[in-house]
């Protein structure tokens, strides 16, 4: 179990800033609103906190970011990379799962920076490996233009085999010595230069940082796209997924696996992480109250920003009354079949459709009692076939404390989720006692670097 959230307000729930019970407004940029969250996860034996990012802004619905802004759809937000250190030193076990895209940063800092969370956290952080899809972002980073999707993905296979190479290649496993009597601390021999040079990325090397507790970071990945299906397959350890329901997300998993299964990787050994969207409250009453509650509050307008931001497609032309079959526009299709997905038996509008998305955006919806939760979680955990759930609260941080409080006690009565942590870090969280590190026939040992190829090695400081 993985909760999923943004360092900015009221993330997939717009409008929610608004409802007394939500603390987003003001705590996104707190550290101690942080730390609380971890803290109440980590009391809940969760797997991860899973910070998403953006670079650049929903400027698609009608032309403009005004809605974006006007709304806080994804702005203002800030970098989750620097409150994870804050997070980790008041928390023991929970890992910390970051978003971090391959258009904007070189991968030669991205390696550093990982490594550097990986050391701070002792082996408890993920990367969430993304291309990311917002133009103007590309204006700010003065990288010109939006290079076409497959390409994107084209140029972040290179990228990863760069951060591969110096995670994994540069450094032997015993290269810091700290010899006191013959002052050496590291060994020269074994540090090495990686030497890459390919279409898109020259990078000499060596890496600045020495092997953390699990060298590459735990994996993330989130296309959905073939192509984005494909690059995960080959690179990904947990692939973040979202489906309208149980049925699409069986077909998706299944076909998934077998992509992954064609790259010669071991299809169960890829977490499969669908998104979902908890309301809970002691009472099915009581829940479906809380969902009510939360109604009075959205901002269908600001989901739409969100909507059209993710498609690229600017809905706001399509009156919102008129019924989503009856649009004479080949880009509704996308969106009329995840909604007759999601509930195949309204006729919808969009106007109903930003509402839908209004809270949760397009995550399913699970609200109810405890038990009626954990019955619905343990449903798509049969029928689906996916590991866990990245988990979308309506309010932060009381949506997290209510899960904790209510759903984790049943899941834990029905031997579903830990009741305490027995691992150290974050992979072996996911993949069991001893599995620290990245498995041997992944995309990272395809092939090695040239001192592990040459046969003898340089002469050691440490010998000489």
């Amino acid at each position: 179990m993985n909760a999923f959230t943004m360092c900015s307000i009221c993330f997939h729930s717009k409008g929610q800033w608004k409802h007394p019970l939500d603390q987003s407004s003001m705590g996104y940029k707190d550290v101690n609103y942080w730390v609380d969250i971890a803290k109440t996860l980590e009391r809940g034996c969760f797997d991860s906190l899973f910070l998403a990012d953006v670079h650049g802004t929903y400027n698609v619905y009608k032309g403009s970011r005004d809605t974006a802004v006007r709304h806080s759809t994804q702005i203002p937000s800030n970098d989750p990379t620097l409150v994870i250190s804050a997070m980790a030193y008041a928390t023991r076990h929970i890992g910390f799962a970051c978003t971090f895209s391959t258009s904007y940063f070189p991968p030669y800092q991205t390696a550093k920076l990982f490594s550097t969370l990986d050391h701070l956290t002792k082996g408890r952080i993920a990367w969430n490996i993304v291309t990311s899809y917002l133009p103007d972002a590309n204006e700010n980073f003065g990288i010109g233009e939006q290079m076409e999707h497959d390409e994107r993905y084209d140029r972040a296979d290179e990228y990863m085999d760069v951060v591969y190479k110096l995670w994994e290649h540069s450094w032997e496993e015993d290269a810091v010595i700290r010899d006191i009597e013959k002052d050496i601390h590291t060994d020269p021999a074994k540090v090495h230069e990686i030497n890459h040079r390919g279409k898109y990325f020259n990078v000499p090397g060596p890496h600045m940082c020495e092997p953390s507790r699990q060298r590459t970071p735990v994996l993330f990945q989130a296309g959905g796209s073939g192509r984005g299906i494909e690059f995960a397959a080959r690179h990904a350890e947990a692939i973040f997924a979202i489906h309208p329901n149980m049925e699409v997300s069986k077909n998706i998993i299944r076909s998934t696996r077998e992509v992954i299964a064609k790259q010669g990787r071991d299809p169960n050994e890829v977490k499969i992480f669908p998104g979902i969207s908890v309301i809970v409250a002691p009472t099915d009453e009581e829940a479906r109250l809380k969902f009510e509650t939360c109604k009075k509050y959205r901002s269908p307008e600001g989901a739409l920003a969100l909507y059209c931001g993710w498609v690229g497609v600017d809905l706001s032309k399509i009156d919102v009354n008129e019924k989503l079959a009856n649009a004479e526009t080949n880009a509704i299709q996308g969106l009329l079949s995840y909604f007759a997905e999601a509930d195949p038996d309204r006729d919808w509008t969009l106007q109903e459709a930003a509402e839908f998305i209004s809270i949760g955006s397009v995550m399913p919806k699970f609200i109810g009692s405890p038990a009626t939760v954990a019955d619905e979680l343990e449903r798509w955990m049969e029928v689906t076939d996916c590991d866990g759930f990245n988990l979308v609260v309506a309010n932060h941080p009381t949506g997290y404390i209510d899960f904790v409080n209510l759903v984790v006690p049943e899941l834990q009565r029905r031997g579903r989720m830990r009741t305490h942590y027995d691992t150290s870090t974050l992979r072996e969280h996911y993949f069991g006692a001893g599995h620290r590190r990245l498995a041997k026939d992944h995309q990272a040992f395809r092939s090695l670097p040239e001192w592990k190829l040459s046969g003898e090695p340089r002469k050691s400081a440490a010998t000489a």
